[in-house]
């Protein structure tokens, strides 16, 4: 990746979150961390996707307002967005929310023109993987060169550090 201009770009939630044996009150949220990783690893530029209206921070509500979201195909104003025109790759993240990307996410993606970046996705769940999201990555900007991302359990994203690495290693000789 030298002389390639990196961003990674990651929408995450925090307040309670599933974790295996119930829920559990995160100030950080686990894509924010994995996201950090990256960007220490990669010396990249850091850049959160988030939704003006934001979300509730008890997981049901959450949840229930992902679902509506991702029901009614909604594309959520964002808070603030970035020119990534100068950036050559770009690290994706997000958890898993409805089997894909959140819908601020799609947001982001539509708004940007990736027909000459190097994607980068990485997702955060407890089980579900990337789900559909390869394939909503793949419609969304069908110009962008892909690689092939990387799922990570939420509750083990501190311990991720070496699977990250391996992963910006295997998909690094751009």
């Amino acid at each position: 990746m030298k002389n390639k201009k990196i961003l990674v770009a990651f929408f995450s939630h925090t307040g309670e979150n599933f974790f295996p044996g119930g829920l559990r009150y995160i100030e950080k949220g686990n894509t924010h961390i994995a996201a950090e990783i990256i960007a220490e690893l990669t010396c990249a530029d850091l850049f959160e996707i988030k939704s003006a209206a934001g979300y509730s921070e008890v997981y049901k509500e959450c949840v229930m307002q992902a679902k509506a979201e991702f029901d009614s195909d909604a594309r959520p104003t964002l808070a603030e967005d970035i020119d990534i025109s100068a950036y050559d790759v770009i690290f994706l993240g997000y958890p898993n929310w409805c089997g894909t990307m959140p819908m601020p996410v799609w947001t982001f993606l539509e708004n940007h023109d990736f027909g000459d970046k190097i994607i980068c996705p990485f997702c955060t769940n407890e089980g579900s993987g990337l789900a559909n999201s390869i394939a909503h990555i793949d419609r969304l900007v069908p110009t962008a060169d892909r690689k092939d991302g990387l799922a990570i359990k939420g509750s083990q994203v501190m311990e991720s550090r070496e699977i990250l690495k391996d992963w910006i290693d295997g998909i690094g000789s751009f």
